[in-house]
């Protein structure tokens, strides 16, 4: 009886932000952050909330909220990325934000473009999104970045060095990433490294080839040219440049690719090759996706949070929103901290003196 009562009383009136908050033992101000999706809320805070939330039936007022945070706020996230693990992750972070913040997602890929295809693409985008989440190497092109902006849409930049003060980024360290990188397999006494490097249209690819540059420097190991073969990020471009490497007469004992796949490819030429990782070859990658585990040895590199990256730039975008609407212009540059991740595809090398 009592209960179907208060069931009755519930469906008579709005459940207020106060019920929910003496029910999940926290400050309205604390379930407004998170029905409004703000960052800056603990995991087991927020989900203590949404518990409420759901136990009150509790449906927020979106005249009341904010255009970011009410539902049919459209953001698109665009990308060409070739590497499918790397978009996966980006997926994930991208999703979570989303559902979180009660915007719609809409995911598109560019991929085969040219310049004014990108161009054109971006101006009907503007038409029809409040906010554009851009990954590279499309958040490099210039085009895109100037057609958006110039439409009054908030962009925000994800795993990119610095490109432009026009525009928020979220991204890590790439050069400081590289050289501690590079730093751990000279300390192991690597001093023949051969070095894969990413897309030529890449900023970040830039940065974590000078990263690497700056460690053999300070170490006092020569630049050999012919250590280096450029790489594109895909598993193919991997294969061709550990082949490459592999085929000299005098061969690296440590081979470091500028992302996972190319990694997890000079880990399978090594094996084809009958050479031994990390015995005779220690192969290292970057940004630390499934790629890094689902090959023998699973391999040491840096982690890049590219899904709390993802999630991150969400939010940013959908405060950024929220400032265009009160005509306020703000630029955020987010560094994530990485991490240097030491799994079994590394060891010392062989021969004394690397």
């Amino acid at each position: 009886m009592g209960t179907s009562t208060k069931s009755a009383r519930r469906k008579s009136r709005a459940i207020t932000i106060h019920e929910v908050a003496a029910l999940a033992q926290v400050s309205p101000m604390t379930v407004s952050r998170v029905i409004n999706g703000n960052a800056n809320v603990r995991e087991a805070t927020r989900e203590q909330v949404m518990r409420a939330v759901r136990e009150l039936g509790y449906t927020p007022n979106l005249a009341a909220r904010s255009l970011a945070a009410a539902q049919g706020t459209r953001i698109a996230l665009i990308y060409t990325n070739p590497s499918g693990a790397y978009l996966s992750e980006l997926l994930v972070g991208a999703l979570r934000g989303a559902a979180r913040t009660a915007v719609q997602l809409v995911v598109d890929s560019w991929d085969g473009y040219n310049a004014e295809a990108e161009r054109n693409a971006a101006r009907a985008l503007a038409r029809s999104v409040a906010g554009v989440l851009l990954p590279p190497p499309l958040c490099e092109s210039r085009a895109v970045v100037n057609e958006l902006l110039s439409a009054g849409v908030p962009v925000v930049a994800l795993a990119s060095a610095r490109f432009g003060d026009d525009l928020s980024h979220v991204r890590i360290d790439d050069f400081s990433a590289s050289k501690e990188m590079t730093e751990y397999l000279i300390g192991l006494g690597h001093t023949r490294i051969g070095y894969i490097k990413g897309h030529p249209n890449q900023t970040a690819s830039a940065r974590r080839y000078e990263g690497f540059q700056a460690a053999l420097a300070e170490a006092g190991i020569a630049a050999d040219a012919g250590l280096v073969q450029q790489g594109h990020f895909t598993y193919r471009s991997g294969l061709d440049a550990a082949e490459k490497l592999l085929s000299r007469k005098k061969a690296p004992t440590a081979i470091f690719a500028s992302n996972d796949d190319m990694a997890a490819a000079a880990v399978s030429v090594a094996h084809r090759r009958g050479l031994d990782v990390p015995g005779d070859l220690s192969v290292v990658g970057y940004d630390d996706t499934s790629a890094a585990t689902t090959v023998w040895p699973e391999l040491t590199t840096i982690r890049q949070p590219i899904a709390s990256m993802s999630d991150s730039a969400m939010d940013i975008l959908l405060r950024s929103i929220r400032r265009k609407e009160k005509d306020v212009h703000m630029v955020v540059d987010h560094v994530v901290a990485h991490q240097l991740v030491k799994r079994d595809s590394v060891a010392p090398p062989v021969a004394a003196g690397g």
